[in-house]
């Protein structure tokens, strides 16, 4: 008995179709049947990328001949995304657009991953293709990634794929000490930590707004000559009232797409006396009429913040703070102008009759359904991105402008924001759609289908069959290898290299990622501890729980050290009050028509992985978990809410805290948010009301059903 009471104490952790007809007063009526493709979070990676210097020819691969310039199977289990394979994810996805019909595709940010030459060169290149063969249009606002910095700057990476497994380090000049001034010779000696030697090259820099811009002009960023309007922040009056496609394609010169950022706030006619460090930077926001009746808004919500007591400007690119935790938060202090522009093009559009689709790169509401308080309780402040939120007050800025449908990205989660204000007397409805990455776990686009009457409907679609998808797979069996003979302290599971389709392999993914990344970097101790050591069984039994023995009076009952005096009948009134909880579970299980015994069948770990699951793919993800878990977490989740509120918060990681309670408050917690990641808006196939501010479900999900 003594020993099984061990194992629990160790469980409670010790610590298509289209109009363009005109009404009688010349406005344009909507289009209706149109469709949009959305598909943020590519970050594209060239597997095949040609490095014009001859630095680096890649690995030899037997199926296609060419060499492989991708990044370790590693780096990939540690990160939020794939760095290779969703180079092959993401021309299925075109694929999947063509076969539909579909003719326009909108990209919400990090299309590239950190923007370098080699890799931008080619998607513009698949890019290109699409369009001369399939007519495809595309329209980019930039991500975090695209670039890292306003203006060009060198980089690289540690960990592209060598020979014989081993991490090639490949850098720009200025990158590292090994880069510096380099000429001539493009690489350097390997050294005993870098079997390798260290590739010195132009083509792994970041470009800055530029030349992403530049190279992607015709994709969006500019004017074309077939485009019914183009417009930016910066056009002129007289351009907007006569249009003509030479005056837009000046305006939208890059030069002409400068604005003043100063570290306090915008600059500018915004400007306050008191702002300093303030320097000229890129903005690539525009909007665009590719078809009479529609209008999508690229807006650039990157903020690159001037550091303090800085000059800034284009040769000091590391004077500016990175985009990635500012987001919209930061878009109403700094660029104060493109919200107003906002406003005024919302405006214009309904006095126009234009249907009005927006994108960017950032989500404009909250992305974990109202559980952000019970997150930071348990992560910690800033923690689990939650730097990345907007505050509610953002939204509410947001929606003031009357813009109604918002698609976003930067997450990789698929989720459905609705946020709804009275303000002055009138109703004010936000829709944010955060569309998923094709590059993680579920790899997924969003078409967004114009319909009559004021209405949208939202599709997700799900790429789970990659042609091709394992094509380098023999590259990381070598790197498996290599890091099994050299004793690795973190290897990845082989098994990965199993899968059958793409879509498996995401979901390898993120249940790597969980135990390489998450776990280890974003879990407190004391709550790993449990989930490391219980299984669903004990912790339904652990809600049921009643007893007065304190974690201090079980340590010392059990050999472990504490200040308190050491009890066998601590031991012996544990196990009774075990024996009862016990008793309650089974009776509480099978009034809902379930069996104690069959919590049994997952543990802490598969909590946790189900848990990222539902955080990254919303209802979407119920296709991945076992049908009977669900109703599972759904009741330990109300079982244990009530209870957790009783108890202190701050007081758990006390010794005199009952047993109970430490399970109670945080797994009470936990729960909850397991909860609401299941239960938030659809997020899967909906209709949005723009007139009634209404969303509606069109898909019946059983599992969503069980967990209401």
């Amino acid at each position: 008995m003594k020993r099984t009471a061990v194992a629990l104490f160790t469980m409670l952790a010790l610590a298509g179709c289209n109009s363009d007809s005109s009404n009688d007063d010349g406005k344009t009526l909507p289009v209706e049947g149109l469709q949009v493709a959305f598909m943020p979070d590519i970050h594209f990676h060239d597997v095949y990328g040609d490095f014009q210097d001859g630095s680096f020819d890649g690995l030899y691969n037997s199926e296609t001949g060419q060499g492989a310039t991708i990044r370790t199977m590693m780096s990939q289990m540690k990160s939020t995304r794939l760095f290779n394979e969703n180079y092959f994810a993401m021309i299925a996805a075109l694929d999947d657009v063509v076969a539909r019909g579909i003719k326009y595709v909108a990209l919400p940010g990090d299309f590239s991953d950190d923007g370098q030459p080699v890799h931008m060169r080619g998607l513009v290149k698949i890019f290109d293709q699409y369009r001369e063969k399939h007519g495809l249009e595309f329209f980019a606002a930039p991500g975090n990634h695209d670039p890292v910095r306003p203006f060009t700057r060198p980089n690289g990476k540690k960990d592209y794929l060598g020979r014989d497994g081993h991490d090639q380090r490949i850098y720009s000049r200025g990158a590292t000490s090994e880069c510096e001034g380099y000429e001539g010779d493009w690489t350097i000696a390997p050294t005993p930590d870098n079997p390798l030697p260290t590739i010195c090259t132009e083509e792994v820099k970041e470009w800055g707004y530029k030349e992403i811009m530049g190279i992607l002009s015709h994709h969006g960023f500019d004017p074309q000559p077939h485009y019914k309007y183009f417009e930016t922040p910066y056009s002129s009056d007289d351009a907007r009232q006569n249009y003509s496609y030479d005056v837009a394609l000046q305006e939208a010169n890059y030069a002409n797409r400068m604005y003043e950022i100063c570290h306090e706030g915008t600059g500018g006619e915004y400007k306050e006396d008191d702002f300093t460090s303030c320097s000229m930077v890129p903005d690539s926001t525009y909007l665009v009429e590719p078809i009479e009746g529609l209008w999508l808004m690229a807006i650039d919500a990157n903020v690159y913040q001037p550091k303090a007591n800085t000059a800034g400007g284009v040769d000091n690119p590391n004077d500016y703070e990175g985009s990635s935790n500012a987001g919209y938060n930061m878009m109403l202090t700094h660029k104060e102008h493109v919200i107003d522009w906002i406003s005024n093009t919302v405006k214009a559009a309904k006095e126009q009759n234009k249907v009005l689709l927006s994108f960017s790169h950032f989500p404009m509401t909250d992305f974990y359904n109202g559980a952000s308080e019970e997150i930071e309780d348990i992560f910690g402040e800033g923690n689990f991105q939650l730097k990345r939120e907007p505050e509610d007050d953002t939204s509410k800025a947001l929606a003031q402008t009357g813009l109604s449908i918002h698609v976003g990205g930067h997450m990789h989660f698929n989720d459905t924001g609705l946020k709804q204000y009275n303000i002055g007397g009138e109703t004010y409805t936000l829709f944010n759609i955060q569309a998923p990455s094709l590059a993680g776990y579920i790899p997924a686009y969003k078409v967004l289908e114009i319909k009559p009457n004021s209405q949208v409907e939202v599709e997700t679609v799900v790429i789970e069959n990659v042609p091709r998808f394992n094509e380098l797979f023999e590259h990381y069996a070598e790197e498996h290898d290599q890091l099994v003979d050299s004793n690795a302290s973190e290897i990845w599971n082989r098994d990965i290299l199993d899968a059958e389709n793409y879509y498996e392999l995401t979901d390898w993914h993120i249940k790597e990622l969980t135990r390489l990344r998450f776990l280890p970097e974003e879990w407190p101790e004391d709550i790993k501890n449990m989930l490391f050591n219980m299984d669903g069984k004990q912790m339904l039994i652990l809600s049921q729980l009643e007893t007065d023995i304190t974690v201090c009076q079980l340590k010392t009952a059990l050999d472990i050290p504490c200040q308190g005096s050491r009890s066998q009948d601590d031991l012996n009134d544990f196990i009774q009050d075990w024996s009862r909880a016990k008793l309650k579970a089974e009776a509480l299980a099978n009034q809902n028509g379930m069996a104690l015994i069959d919590f049994a069948e997952w543990n802490g770990e598969e909590l946790a992985i189900d848990f990222y699951r539902l955080r990254n793919a919303d209802e979407l993800a119920f296709r991945d978990i076992e049908p009977s878990r669900l109703p599972q977490y759904k009741l330990l989740s109300e079982e244990l809410y009530d209870m957790e509120s009783a108890v202190n918060f701050d007081d758990i990681n006390n010794d005199d805290t009952p047993v109970g309670d430490v399970f109670k408050v945080r797994f009470g917690t936990l729960f909850y948010i397991l909860d609401r990641f299941a239960t938030g808006e659809a997020s899967d196939n909906f209709l949005i009301d723009v007139e009634q501010g209404t969303l509606t479900d069109l898909k019946t999900v059983v599992d969503r059903e069980s967990l209401q």
